[in-house]
């Protein structure tokens, strides 16, 4: 891993913990696709992972009285089982599929964000349950997680408050099932720990600043430009 690498590392970190302290997601949306760019799936993915429990575990601790366990305890328990899969995609199935599947997610997620599309109230446990499988698949190729989970919310009419506690009280054990499953499947390198190691300073940093940041700015302006440039990175994926 050369300098210029790492300080690109250590920079994406910084942008993606200052965006999800903002807005209460898109640190691996925005985090993942940069850092494939710089260091490849294989790190990225496991990186991701590992930077994101250290992230959710400071920003579950802002959101935590609005954290509603009984519902995300069944988004979590359906997205351990579909984690496992997730990472086996990463580790053995080819590297430009698994780029074009994540390139459609992106796309997709922004394109709908940035929609005024009215989703149907999901009632019912098979909803919970499928789409957080979903999200688990997604989480353990990708650390993209959160999509399906957003989605979910939006349809549940969840409010602003609880958004963003719900989903910190999501991706914070799915995060770690993640780390869990890379470890066991190897993929937790010495060069992802240089990478770990130079992220974790600008990543505080950044959810500093992100704090305060979100008392000042237009959240729903930052939202749209965050889906927008996810929309870009989406893109650029498959250019």
């Amino acid at each position: 891993m050369n300098p210029t690498q790492l300080v690109l590392v250590a920079l994406i970190a910084f942008a993606a913990a200052f965006i999800q302290s903002v807005v209460g997601f898109g640190s691996a949306l925005l985090g993942m696709p940069l850092l494939v760019a710089v260091v490849g799936i294989q790190i990225a993915s496991p990186l991701v992972a590992m930077l994101g429990v250290v992230l959710e575990m400071v920003l579950i601790l802002r959101y935590r009285e609005h954290l509603h366990v009984g519902i995300v305890g069944k988004l979590v328990a359906a997205a351990a089982l579909g984690i496992p899969l997730g990472i086996y995609a990463v580790k053995n199935v080819d590297q430009r599929i698994v780029l074009g599947i994540l390139a459609v997610v992106l796309v997709s997620y922004g394109v709908y964000g940035l929609s005024k599309f009215s989703l149907p109230t999901l009632e019912g446990n098979g909803w919970t349950y499928g789409l957080g499988f979903i999200a688990g698949i997604l989480g353990g190729a990708y650390n993209t997680a959160g999509p399906p989970v957003i989605i979910y919310g939006h349809a549940r009419r969840w409010p602003a408050t609880e958004f963003k506690g719900n989903l910190q009280g999501f991706f914070l054990p799915v995060s770690i099932f993640v780390v869990i499953g890379h470890f066991l499947a190897r993929t937790v390198t010495p060069v992802v720990w240089q990478c770990v190691a130079v992220s974790l300073l600008p990543m505080v940093l950044g959810i500093l600043l992100g704090g305060l940041a979100e008392r000042r700015i237009d959240a729903e302006r930052f939202r749209k430009l965050v889906l927008v440039l996810l929309i870009v990175l989406g893109a650029s994926l498959v250019l």
